[in-house]
């Protein structure tokens, strides 16, 4: 296997240097409460902020498109806390038939994780939504570090040729997709992965299923993340 990795090129646009575990809770624009009990990161985005993410290339919607509230998720496929949200969103979806997720891949945290999602980008693009969905929930539960080489082999068992995958992960357009993820993280302040954005609101790492599903609840009831 070659992936061609651009390193250099990526990782001078990660000024964030997103980490894979959530920050220090500084300021917050609405009361949201994690999973162990501590406040977790937020701030305002525009409302518009959901239009600006499905611009990227190579965002994919796994939930319902004509949602009423969708959930933006930056992740990382080898951050520890994307593992733990994946199951939980997966969950959500199931259970909630009026909600979208928009998967939205954001490579930050090495080698290993531009290697993968060089492969995640290529599968974007030669899978229908439902099969990328699938590769991401694969990935997600295999153990250990996800580079090039597991990604090129998951999308092998989900039917995508492995030579036409290894080609378009090559290929410098998704090196430019790549880029312009990050640039658009960084714009909007992804300090984590995961960083979640919902209506008004970007969350900086994960708060849990619970915390998530009361914004959901709340952007029902008054278009905002807290009423």
């Amino acid at each position: 296997m070659i992936i061609r990795l651009a390193v250099s090129l990526l990782l001078a646009a990660l000024p964030i240097a997103a980490a894979s575990a959530q920050p220090a809770a500084q300021t917050a624009a609405y009361d949201i409460i994690g999973i162990d009990g501590t406040p977790v990161l937020n701030h305002i985005v525009p409302v518009d902020a959901g239009n600006e993410i499905k611009k990227l290339p190579d965002v994919v919607s796994v939930g319902n498109r004509q949602g009423d509230v969708t959930i933006y998720e930056f992740y990382d496929l080898n951050c520890p806390y994307c593992r733990k949200a994946s199951i939980d969103l997966r969950a959500m979806l199931a259970a909630d038939k009026k909600l979208d997720l928009v998967l939205v891949p954001f490579p930050v945290l090495g080698v290993a994780s531009i290697q993968a999602g060089r492969v995640e980008f290529a599968v974007a693009r030669l899978a229908s939504p439902l099969k990328f969905y699938l590769f991401h929930q694969k990935m997600f539960s295999a153990r250990g570090v996800n580079d090039g080489e597991r990604a090129l082999a998951v999308a092998q068992e989900l039917g995508l040729a492995r030579d036409k995958v290894l080609a378009l992960a090559n290929a410098e357009s998704v090196t430019d997709a790549m880029k312009a993820h990050v640039a658009l993280g960084d714009e909007y302040d992804m300090q984590a992965t995961p960083s979640l954005i919902v209506q008004d609101v970007a969350i900086i790492g994960y708060p849990g299923r619970e915390a998530l599903e009361k914004i959901v609840a709340a952007v029902r009831r008054c278009g905002k993340a807290a009423c």
